[in-house]
């Protein structure tokens, strides 16, 4: 009988091992399904934050102060609002003279890549078109503006024109996987730009795709009313997320735009998001702003595709970025 009844309790004891022993599989196997998952959702939180980096994260750091556009003027917003006010170096000391430019404000310096030209007029047209045009070493590039639909970012871009600011500069970003060309930052870094931003404006959102070939949009931090000087080329339909101002559309010199691509780039930033220095020699000799015509001397962008959420496939990812 005592024999009888240790063979139960050594057949009730394996029985709750192995009841033991299959739940802690199973907690195990849910585990690794937990995380499995969460480290999917971190992979797709870098690819969103590399193709922002990519296309927006230049221009000079600071936050944006900027406020919604009065429906007869432009607000025009500090871009080092919250950035520490470093001391004035001393009158007539070599970085006095090297970080302020005409127009400066005298109680604070600029940091690196900033430049101070002032603001454009508050009050801006508001209908018409105007072209801009970059004189390259590869020949003119010209971009027509819709004032109807980014008053304030025309006003900008023909303001930095008519200052020279773009004069003998070059495009420091090349990112082929969203056919892109990064221009507007004169001091080659990628983090430079003026001391004020704005807001966005005609932003084509829930389009695909979003930007097509010969459209020029604006770069910015990857929030709302950071605009500044930054802007690039579309030299192919992209699969960005219409995040970024559409202020422009080339209608002559998109070839030029094209064989700058088509060079290549040196993959400088490769590691970090994607792109790098466009390989062809390519510089902005001059640009200049033409006069507010009533007419369009463009022809008609290309027809988007029915409205729709782009798709996440489409966004390229860190390492082929």
């Amino acid at each position: 009988m005592s024999s009888e009844r240790d063979n139960r309790q050594r057949a009730a004891a394996r029985a709750r091992l192995e009841r033991e022993m299959a739940a802690r599989a199973e907690a195990a196997r849910r585990k690794r399904v937990l995380q499995a998952r969460i480290g999917a959702g971190v992979a797709a939180v870098v690819v969103l934050g590399a193709v922002i980096w990519i296309i927006a994260a230049a221009t000079g750091g600071g936050s944006s102060s900027t406020t919604p556009a009065a429906n007869n003027g432009c607000q025009w917003g500090d871009a080092l609002a919250g950035l520490p006010t470093p001391e004035p170096a001393p009158s007539g000391s070599a970085s006095a003279s090297s970080s302020a430019s005409p127009g400066a404000s005298p109680t604070r310096s600029l940091p690196a890549g900033i430049k101070d030209v002032g603001t454009p007029p508050t009050t801006v047209p508001r209908s018409g078109f105007q072209v801009l045009t970059f004189e390259t070493n590869l020949g003119d590039i010209k971009v027509q503006m819709d004032l109807s639909k980014t008053p304030c970012t025309a006003a900008s871009m023909a303001y930095l024109a008519s200052k020279g600011y773009y004069d003998n500069s070059s495009c420091h970003r090349l990112v082929a996987d969203i056919f892109a060309l990064q221009c507007g930052d004169p001091s080659g870094t990628g983090s430079g730009g003026s001391t004020y931003r704005f807001d966005d404006e005609n932003l084509p959102l829930n389009k695909l795709p979003a930007y097509h070939d010969g459209d020029v949009a604006m770069a910015n931090t990857g929030q709302p009313g950071s605009n500044g000087t930054q802007f690039f080329f579309v030299y192919g339909n992209s699969q960005l997320q219409g995040n970024y101002s559409l202020w422009g559309r080339v209608i002559a010199g998109n070839d030029i735009v094209k064989k700058v691509a088509a060079a290549g780039d040196d993959q400088a930033y490769a590691q970090e998001a994607g792109g790098g220095h466009p390989l062809q020699e390519f510089k902005f000799n001059k640009v200049t702003a033409g006069p507010i015509t009533e007419k369009s001397v463009a022809s008609p962008a290309p027809a988007p595709s029915p409205s729709a959420s782009p798709s996440p496939a489409a966004t390229p990812s860190p390492s082929a970025s």
